[in-house]
């Protein structure tokens, strides 16, 4: 079970809850659909734990939405950079489980790349694999990625990069002992 999230960062469970309302699904149907507990998704909707990024894929694809759909944040850009600039402290987010956080780069609209900086605690990964359309660049900035690729495996360290096809099941890891810092460059947006 995850951690209890920290009251500053943005409620994903808000989120969720508000969207899986609008499907009019129920916690049963969302769960049933996801393969997660009822429980689970409750306790990740009231704000008791974060999910994980396997969870998170999985209720975004039940619902219909890419995982980008559940950033968030308060835009406070000034209008004129809106949809052009991205500043460090305005960046939307997600938080998962123990402690991994994606920071959406790109503006929220329709552009052909989204790019994501992630942030990977010691030990902490995405312990299944999943996939999703399209295609990804993955270039480590600190620390080191333990990246597993359809029946490859690879350990990638600073300056290091990898490209994929996000539709081979994929996951990684941080197998070090400082923060691992990614920035992934996906297109079309789809994770």
């Amino acid at each position: 079970m995850a951690e209890s999230p920290n009251h500053d960062s943005p409620i994903l469970g808000d989120r969720i809850r508000a969207l899986r309302k609008r499907r009019k699904l129920t916690l049963a149907q969302l769960a049933a659909g996801c393969g997660l507990s009822v429980g689970y998704i409750s306790q990740v909707e009231r704000g008791l734990a974060y999910p994980s990024i396997n969870a998170l894929v999985a209720i975004a694809r039940h619902l219909e939405v890419t995982v980008q759909w559940f950033f968030a944040g308060e835009d406070t850009a000034p209008v004129a950079e809106r949809g052009y600039v991205i500043r460090k402290g305005n960046r939307l987010r997600v938080q998962y489980e123990r402690g991994v956080v994606d920071e959406l780069l790109t503006p929220k609209f329709n552009l052909q790349v989204e790019m994501i900086y992630t942030r990977m605690p010691p030990g902490t990964e995405a312990s299944e694999a999943y996939s999703h359309d399209g295609d990804e660049v993955g270039f480590v900035l600190e620390g080191a990625l333990e990246i597993w690729v359809g029946k490859r495996h690879f350990l990638l360290g600073p300056g290091d990069s990898c490209s994929f096809s996000s539709r081979e099941p994929h996951r990684y890891r941080n197998p070090g002992k400082v923060e691992t810092v990614i920035i992934w460059a996906i297109s079309p947006p789809s994770y």
